[in-house]
Parts: C-alpha cells; structure tokens; sequence
C-alpha cells in the first residue's frame, strides 16, 4: 500500500493518536519542487503533520493550512492538506543548502529560523479559524507540539522525519502524534512519556518495518489501542485554468487592463504544482469584460 494515516483513540477515547507513511507524498514533493534535502526534510516534515491535523476535519471541503513565516534562509513554508488524506505544499527557498548537525541530522531549524507558526482552519464558517504560536525550534515536530499545547491546550508528543537516499530520493518519511485529553490519569501519562522517550526516530522505525498501525500499537497497545479509520494520503493540487482565471478576476479592472496594455502573453504559475497558465491578451481582454 502506498501513503497512508492511521486515526486511532486509547485509554477509552482519553488519549487520540495518529500515525502516518508518507514517502510517496514527499517524494513528489521533492520532484514538482527540485527541492534540496533540507528543504525536502523541512517540506516533508510539514505535510506529515497537516495530513495528520488535517483527518481530524469532519467536512469534504474542511481545509487546514499550516504556514511558516520565518526568517531562515528557506524564508517560509507554505502546506495545505484536506480532511480527506490530500496536501500540497511549497518553500520560498527550494534550494536552501546547509550542513548536516553534529548528529548527522537535517538542520531543519537551521533552514527555518525563527518568526511564527499560523495553523487556519476553515471549516465552513464565516471566518476561518486561526491560530499562531512564536516558532519554538523551527524542527517542526517540536513547533507542532508547542503549538497544541499554547493554542489549543492539548499535551501532545509529536515525531516527524525523512530520510534520504544517497542519491537524495526520499527513503522514508512519516510520523505520529499522541493528544492527550483533560480527563487522561497521571498514571497513564508517566508510562505515554518513559515509552515515548525510549522510541527510535519514526524513520528508523518505518525503515526498519513498522508501520502506522504497528507503531501506535507499540506506543498505546496496553492502553487499549484502537483504530478507528485508515486514510490513503497523496500530494494533490487542485489549481484549475478556471481558478486561476478567477484570480484574474478578483484582480480587479485597473490591473487587467495594465496587462492588456503590456501587450504581452502574461503567465501565472501555481507555488504548489509548479503549473504555468498562460493567457493572452485576447483572453486578458474577454476576462476584463467579465470584471466589470
């Protein structure tokens, strides 16, 4: 089977977990955006985590974007993901080059930086929801976490990671994360910790095997671990010709009409696919009538 997240509940619905495979997502990732490997780790990282927040929506539109804004050298990360198991995603800066830390490790939070975490959600309602948290460590898993805990007041351990090929594809990527609920006892949140501290990295544990259902049943089997859904997950772009001549529109009259004076061919690329929409200046004018 290809990418996936697990959804699961322990400890009689007190502890929600959840667990992703997500190699082939970012692997796409990496290829649309010739992303370096710091940036594919920092890229890769980031979809995990919104794939996961992002099956915990109810509606088929629901949309969840989690944002970096940063001032490292990979200047900001973007990541959209839907309720049903999709995302996408870009970085300012795909070819951000560091070294590796003293651990071997990507310097993610070297390439991040510091700034702010946003998370928005919008649900269907008339504003969507936002939240933003200062960037705790810029390695995402521990921003992630920070952010549950300020912002929604959910103790959680989150583990995210991707690790390369030598010739820099994407070997593994993936993760988990543990919620914890108001009413969980102490008992069983000094076991979660002792047991979590002790786990690999998530990328030696899928390299070495594991899955999201073996993983989450490691951490929470004696807790009563159950799944509750199991949600392919992929890279996906919904731009459209349509959308983007949409965008045209939402524009307004005064900047059609400076690109129709341009005399040009003008071409918008979507940042998430790396699409090109070319439209010219006949098109330009026929969408002009339509603004006014």
């Amino acid at each position: 089977m290809g990418d996936y997240i697990v959804r699961g509940v322990a400890a009689d619905d007190r502890i929600r977990a959840f667990a992703a495979t997500t190699r082939e997502t970012s692997e796409k990732a990496r290829q649309i955006h010739n992303l370096s490997p710091v940036a594919t780790a920092a890229l890769g990282r980031t979809m995990t985590a919104a794939l996961m927040m992002g099956v915990t929506m109810k509606g088929e539109k629901d949309v969840l974007t989690v944002q970096y804004e940063c001032d490292g050298p990979i200047g900001g990360i973007t990541v959209t993901a839907g309720s049903g198991g999709t995302v996408k995603g870009y970085v300012k800066n795909p070819l951000v080059m560091l070294p590796p830390k003293a651990d071997g490790h990507f310097d993610v939070g070297g390439a991040v930086g510091h700034g702010f975490l946003h998370v928005m959600k919008d649900i269907g309602l008339k504003e969507p929801y936002s939240g933003a948290v200062r960037i705790k460590t810029g390695e995402i898993a521990e921003d992630i976490a920070f952010y549950y805990a300020v912002s929604e007041q959910v103790p959680s351990a989150v583990a995210l990671g991707v690790l390369m090929n030598k010739d820099n594809t994407v070997r593994e990527s993936g993760g988990y994360f543990i919620q914890l609920m108001p009413d969980c006892p102490d008992e069983i949140i000094t076991g979660l910790e002792k047991k979590i501290s002790s786990m690999p990295a998530a990328t030696d544990l899928l390299r070495n095997g594991q899955t999201p259902e073996s993983i989450l049943t490691d951490i929470l089997g004696e807790y009563g671990f159950r799944i509750l859904e199991k949600v392919p997950a992929s890279y996906r772009c919904d731009c459209s010709r349509e959308r983007v001549t949409r965008a045209l529109i939402a524009m307004g009259s005064t900047e059609l009409q400076k690109m129709i004076d341009d005399g040009k061919p003008v071409t918008l690329n979507c940042h998430f696919c790396n699409a090109d929409y070319v439209f010219t200046v006949e098109e330009l004018k026929k969408i002009l009538k339509e603004a006014k």
